[in-house]
């Protein structure tokens, strides 16, 4: 396929996730402006070679998305989380002193890390790819059986038409991302909430894992003065608190678009005791 955009350069985390959610975005809205196509085909036109050939060329917007939305995701993660994850390290060690280098137990957790950042974003378009091919194999059958009994052409055939039409892209939308509670997301927004809380998440667990490497058990909280810690409504507010690593690494961000970071505090071991 033809990549329409350049590569991923790594980048301030902001910039990155407005590329990331640009890329999708325009993969997401290919994919839906061919499904329009067809549902105009059964709408405005029932010859059935004419629709059969819409349907084939939704079939390989299909096969478009998904290569585009892996793509951006490996770049993602091979290119932009190293880089996060290496500038938390040496936030780190600007507090302890000495130089950050790629030891196993960084190498093992930024493969982690990869590991689950890409798989959220590859869950999320195999969603959508299901329902898009859902929708294939519903309207390649009504093709079959229903385009045939419309070339009358009156206006009962035209009322059959459109409500075909309408009930094939009522039951299978595809312009947002779903989740669980029922919720529909524009593809955008949700893009762009994955990619900085993946970002987030890689820069402190370098900061983190820095921390363990060089025995320091306390980190300061830098967050909103309204964030709490396990949830933005969370009672227990987080900014200017004195964590221990352990605890910090179970929330690294309390929520979607959370600009949680921590400061080492190797002279408040004493203070944790």
């Amino acid at each position: 396929m033809t990549y329409p955009w350049p590569p991923l350069v790594p980048g301030e985390a902001d910039e990155v996730a407005r590329r990331v959610a640009s890329v999708l975005e325009d993969a997401w809205q290919r994919l839906a402006a061919r499904q329009a196509a067809v549902i105009e085909a059964f709408a405005d036109n029932w010859r059935l070679p004419y629709v059969l050939l819409t349907l084939e060329e939704f079939k390989k917007a299909i096969e478009t998305f998904h290569s585009s939305v892996d793509e951006e995701a490996q770049a993602f993660v091979q290119r932009q989380l190293p880089h996060l994850y290496e500038a938390g390290a040496e936030a780190a060690v600007a507090v302890t002193g000495g130089r950050f280098l790629w030891t196993l137990i960084h190498r093992d957790a930024l493969q982690a890390l990869a590991a689950d950042s890409y798989a959220d974003f590859l869950r999320r378009s195999q969603e959508t790819g299901r329902m898009a091919e859902a929708f294939y194999r519903a309207a390649r059958a009504a093709a079959r059986r229903e385009v045939p009994l419309l070339a009358a052409g009156n206006t009962t055939a035209r009322q059959a038409a459109r409500a075909l039409a309408d009930r094939l892209i009522a039951n299978y939308p595809i312009g947002h991302v779903l989740y669980r509670n029922g919720a529909r997301v524009p593809v955008r927004a949700w893009a762009e909430a994955a990619t900085l809380a993946k970002s987030a998440v890689a820069y402190n667990a370098g900061t983190l894992n820095r921390a363990r490497q060089d025995g320091v058990g306390w980190v300061e909280v830098f967050d909103g003065l309204d964030c709490g810690w396990t949830s933005h409504t969370d009672p227990d507010k987080a900014a200017r608190t004195l964590r221990t690593v352990d605890e910090a690494a179970e929330w690294p961000i309390s929520h979607p678009r959370c600009r949680r970071s921590f400061g080492l505090r190797p002279d408040a071991q004493a203070v944790g005791g």
